[in-house]
C-alpha cells in the first residue's frame, strides 16, 4: 500500500499499455503454476498490525512522519493516515515457536516505539476505529505525506465521479460525505499471513472465507466511529464504502466492488488473479520495464510488478498474495478482516485461533465449503459485523448458532489440532486458545468492552467520555492483560 508511485498523472495510452502488461503478467504467472517453479517447504507465517495515533488527551495525533523519525526502525511504515503507523514482524515458523516469537517481538517493539513517540507528543493505540475522530479528521489534510496516497485518493474519487458517501445503520445512524479516501485511514486492521503451496492455497482461501463470521464475532473492537456507536465491527462497512468507485447506477447494474468478500468457493489461485484483472480497471497504471517471460525463459524470477500492484488495489477480506523471498516466488492467503488490538496478547490470540483453524479446515477430508453456500458465508461475515460476540450465523449440520457456542463446541478442538499439526507447543496452543475460550465464556471482547464502558457514562459530553474510555483502553493495552479480564 505505502510504495512510491513516481507518476501523477496517466493518460489513455498509460492505461492501454498497463491492461496488456498486466494480462502478460498474468499469462507467465499461470505457466509459473503449471511448472510447480514455487517455494512450498516448510511454510512460513506473517504478521502485520496497523496502530492509531493520539495525543495526551486522547485525541487524533496527526504525527506519523514525526513519530516514524523518531522511532527510526524499517519495521514501522506510514499508513494511510497521519494517524496511522503499520508494524511488519518478521515471519516465523509455527514449530518453532512462531506464536511466542511473534508476541515477544511485537511487545518488545511496540513499547520501544511508544517511549520514542510519546517523546513527540504521540501514543500508540491498538483498536479497529480511532474512537475519537471527528469530522475535522475526514479531509484532504490528514493524508500521509507519501504521494501515493493522494493519488489513490484522485483516482478513486475520479472512478466514482462524485463524493463517497458513508451510510451506516447500527445502534445509532451516521450519514456523512467525503471528498477524499480519508475515511478509510480511519479502518486499522491486523493481517496474518500463511504460506502455502498453489495446489493447497484453494482450501486455504476458502476455509479462510468460510471462518471470517466467526473471527469477526470474537474478535470485533471497532463500535464508533464519528461519536456514533454503529457495528460492533464498523471496520467492515465503512472499508467498504469508503474505498468504493462504483456510482449508484454502477451498484444496480452489479459492478463488483473493490473491497470484496468475492463472490464463489475456488479451485486455484489463478481464478482470484484473474477475476482481478477480468472485472476491475487500474487505479494506479504504472507501468514496469521488466519483461516477465524473458525473465522466466532466462531461470529467473518475475517481479509481476504491475500484477502485484494491481492485486494492492483489490481489497479482498481474504487476499491472495504473490511474493519473492530469496529469489524463490511463494504464495500466501493475506487475512486482513480482524481489527488490531486491544492488546497484544488478544491479538496473538486471534493469530492462533485463525492459524489453527484455517488448517484443520483446509487439509479436512470432507471440506466445509462443499457443505455451505458461498453466500452463506457472505452473509454469516456481515452478520458478525454488525452483531459481533452476540452473532447468530449459519453453520453447517447445526443451523442458526450463536457464534460464541459454535466455537466452544466445535471450533476450538479443531484449532487445536490445527496448531498441533502446525507444531506450535501445548503452552502456546493452551495459552492463546484460553484467551480465545474465556472471551466466547464471558461475552466480552473489545467491542463489548467499549460500549459498555461508554453506556455507564450516562450524560456525559459523547466526545468527553469517548475520550476518557479512549484513554483507560490505552491502559488496559500496556497491560497486555486480555481485554476479558479488564474492569468495566
Amino acid at each position: 500500500m505505502g510504495e512510491e508511485v513516481d507518476a501523477q498523472e496517466f493518460s489513455r495510452a498509460d492505461r492501454t499499455r498497463h491492461r496488456e502488461k498486466v494480462r502478460r503478467n498474468l499469462d507467465v504467472f499461470a505457466r509459473m503454476l503449471r511448472e510447480a517453479r514455487f517455494d512450498t517447504d516448510d511454510p512460513m507465517t506473517g504478521l502485520e498490525v496497523e496502530l492509531n495515533l493520539v495525543d495526551d488527551a486522547g485525541d487524533p495525533a496527526l504525527k506519523n512522519a514525526e513519530v516514524l523519525e523518531a522511532i527510526a526502525d524499517p519495521d514501522f511504515q506510514t499508513e494511510l493516515g497521519q494517524f496511522n503507523i503499520e508494524i511488519n514482524v518478521p515471519p516465523a515458523k509455527l514449530h518453532e515457536g512462531g506464536l511466542t516469537t511473534f508476541e515477544d517481538t511485537l511487545r518488545r517493539s511496540l513499547n520501544d516505539a511508544e517511549a520514542k513517540s510519546a517523546k513527540v507528543g504521540a501514543h500508540m493505540v491498538m483498536i479497529g476505529i480511532l474512537p475519537t475522530l471527528d469530522e475535522g479528521h475526514m479531509s484532504l489534510g490528514s493524508l500521509s505525506a507519501n504521494p501515493r496516497y493522494k493519488l489513490l485518493s484522485e483516482q478513486i474519487l475520479n472512478a466514482r465521479g462524485e463524493d463517497i458517501t458513508i451510510s451506516i445503520d447500527g445502534a445509532e445512524r451516521l450519514r456523512t460525505t467525503s471528498d477524499s479516501i480519508v475515511p478509510e485511514a480511519a479502518c486499522t486492521s491486523t493481517q496474518f499471513h500463511v504460506q502455502t503451496s498453489p495446489d493447497q492455497f484453494p482450501a486455504y482461501w476458502n476455509a479462510s472465507q468460510a471462518i471470517a463470521a466467526v473471527q469477526v464475532a470474537v474478535a470485533a473492537n471497532s463500535p464508533y466511529l464519528l461519536g456514533k456507536e454503529l457495528w460492533r465491527e464498523t471496520r467492515i462497512p465503512l472499508f467498504e464504502q469508503a474505498t468504493d468507485t462504483r456510482s449508484e447506477e454502477l451498484k444496480a447494474q452489479g459492478v463488483r466492488p473493490r473491497v470484496w468478500f468475492g463472490e464463489r468457493w475456488i479451485t486455484t489461485v489463478f481464478d482470484l488473479f484473474e477475476e482481478n484483472v477480468r472485472f476491475f480497471p487500474a487505479l494506479l497504471p504504472v507501468t514496469d520495464d521488466e519483461d516477465p517471460l524473458e525473465v522466466l525463459e532466462a531461470g529467473g524470477t518475475p517481479k509481476l510488478p504491475e500484477l502485484r500492484l494491481h492485486n494492492g488495489t483489490i481489497y479482498r477480506w481474504n487476499r491472495p498474495v504473490y511474493d519473492i523471498a530469496a529469489g524463490v516466488p511463494h504464495l500466501r492467503v493475506e487475512n486482513r478482516l480482524l481489527a488490531a488490538g486491544p492488546t497484544v496478547a488478544d491479538t496473538m490470540a486471534n493469530a492462533a485461533f485463525y492459524f489453527g483453524l484455517v488448517r484443520a479446515l483446509a487439509e479436512s477430508e470432507r471440506p466445509l465449503w462443499s457443505q455451505m453456500s458461498f453466500s452463506a458465508a457472505e452473509e454469516n461475515f456481515h452478520v458478525a459485523a454488525r452483531q459481533g460476540i452476540d452473532a447468530q450465523i449459519y453453520w453447517p449440520g447445526v443451523g442458526q448458532v450463536r457464534a460464541t457456542e459454535l466455537v466452544l463446541r466445535r471450533l476450538l478442538p479443531l484449532a487445536r489440532e490445527g496448531l498441533q499439526a502446525w507444531g506450535a507447543s501445548s503452552g502456546e496452543i493452551d495459552r492463546y486458545l484460553g484467551i480465545i475460550e474465556q472471551r466466547c465464556l464471558l461475552g466480552t471482547n473489545g467491542a463489548e468492552w467499549f460500549v459498555n464502558r461508554m453506556h455507564r457514562a450516562g450524560n456525559t459530553d459523547r466526545y468527553d467520555a469517548l475520550r476518557a474510555t479512549l484513554l483507560d483502553y490505552k491502559d488496559g493495552m500496556h497491560s497486555n492483560e486480555p481485554v476479558h479480564t479488564w474492569s468495566e
